[in-house]
């Protein structure tokens, strides 16, 4: 008889943003009072940049022709030398040199995010945000690390507070040393991003215990200020220390496309083993690449075009998010983030829970968000919203959430 893996049963019973969905699909069953307006889920709405439309026309057409046809993606990491070549430019324009072999690209950030596990022993200390992306936690809980669900936290994680006192950034645990760091920066939920001075505190305690940060910089496009890094390898020691993932999603659009990287020093090492060769063995096996048509639109991103068009989607989203933090703290809410990341973080007024907050504002503005609560025990009081909607909409939304107020 087949037996399955025991972890799963014991995850909560549905993943955050299913549990959204149902909500909102309950609630629109029974009639709207007027049309919903969604800023919740973090899914860009501006359409792929020109530059990369033709590009990947260019590419789809190479696909047609028995002689520019590409089959199986046979050079180094699962990735053709044109994108990774495009992307250590990309690192060197923040001082950063990384080897093309140090550059993995895949079909997402999430993906790796929680693949990484596969080189990492089941026994490793788990350190997390909190609030904190429920991938990191659920995917750890699926291989055996995070230890029994009590409801609200899980018994083997180390849980890092994020609040409104420390920034909204983790201290070094006192009590437990944590072996596997999750950082995201700048931050999903919050919307803050880390200083190099903070980052440097991390850097020091994982080479100091052997530890490994694995530091999510997804939205580091969204940085408007100089002094937050783009990468943690603009940290000194990070590259004994830090395997970095980075995505197109929010970047440049590609949410329903699917391309991102994950950097892996070669100076990185455990157990005397390369964490490089590791995950090249991993991704060899379980992955067979990205699809030429994507990488040829991905590498159109670092094109003098590409990035022209693809900044001027990041500024309009940054706008939108500008327009939610000026309104809903008028409206005499705290808000958090929104400066160096499409995502704000908003404290619910006294006395009212995440989950309340978010069914007031969907069911008498018809606007959805995200309840705190869902990214970890810490989050509870907030609901995040995101910048990721249409500016008019966006517009809408906030006068409709300041009118229930």
């Amino acid at each position: 008889m087949a037996h399955i893996n025991q972890n799963f049963l014991k995850l909560p019973g549905g993943y955050l943003f299913p549990e959204i969905g149902r909500r909102v699909r309950a609630f629109s069953a029974e009639g709207t009072p007027m049309p919903l307006i969604r800023l919740g889920i973090g899914d860009v709405t501006q359409p792929l940049a020109p530059a990369v439309v033709e590009a990947m026309k260019k590419a789809a057409e190479e696909m047609g022709h028995k002689d520019t046809f590409r089959g199986y993606c046979e050079e180094t990491c699962c990735a053709y030398d044109f994108l990774r070549f495009a992307i250590q430019n990309s690192y060197r324009a923040h001082g950063v040199h990384i080897a093309d072999d140090e550059i993995f690209v895949s079909d997402g950030a999430k993906s790796d995010c929680g693949n990484i596990g596969d080189i990492f022993a089941v026994d490793n200390v788990v350190a997390v945000c909190d609030p904190v992306y429920p991938v990191y936690v659920d995917t750890n809980a699926m291989a055996g690390r995070a230890g029994e669900f009590d409801g609200e936290r899980w018994s083997n994680l180390v849980y890092l507070p994020c609040t409104a006192e420390n920034g909204f950034f983790p201290e070094v645990p006192k009590d437990r040393v944590a072996d596997l760091i999750y950082i995201c920066s700048p931050n999903n939920p919050t919307g803050t991003a880390a200083t190099r001075e903070q980052l440097k505190v991390w850097v020091d305690y994982a080479n100091a215990n052997g530890s490994v940060i694995l530091y999510d910089s997804a939205y580091e496009a969204f940085i408007t200020q100089p002094e937050v890094p783009h990468s943690i390898f603009e940290v000194e020691g990070a590259k004994t220390c830090a395997i970095e993932f980075r995505s197109f999603s929010k970047t440049a659009g590609f949410t329903g496309t699917r391309c991102a990287y994950t950097v892996v020093p070669k100076a990185l090492e455990r157990d005397g083993a390369s964490l490089n060769a590791l995950w090249n063995r991993r991704q060899g096996t379980k992955f067979n690449g990205v699809p030429y048509v994507v990488q040829r639109g991905a590498e159109a991103v670092f094109s003098p075009e590409g990035q022209a068009q693809t900044k001027a989607a990041i500024a309009y989203y940054l706008n939108n998010a500008k327009v939610i933090k000026e309104g809903l703290s008028a409206a005499g809410l705290t808000v958090y983030g929104g400066v160096n990341a499409p995502y704000l973080w908003v404290r619910t007024p006294e006395g009212i829970g995440s989950w309340d907050f978010f069914d007031l504002i969907l069911k008498r503005a018809c606007v959805v968000t995200t309840p705190g609560a869902g990214f970890g025990p810490s989050g509870e009081g907030y609901i995040r919203v995101t910048a990721f909607g249409d500016a008019d909409a966006t517009r809408e939304a906030v006068e409709r959430i300041k009118a229930v107020l």
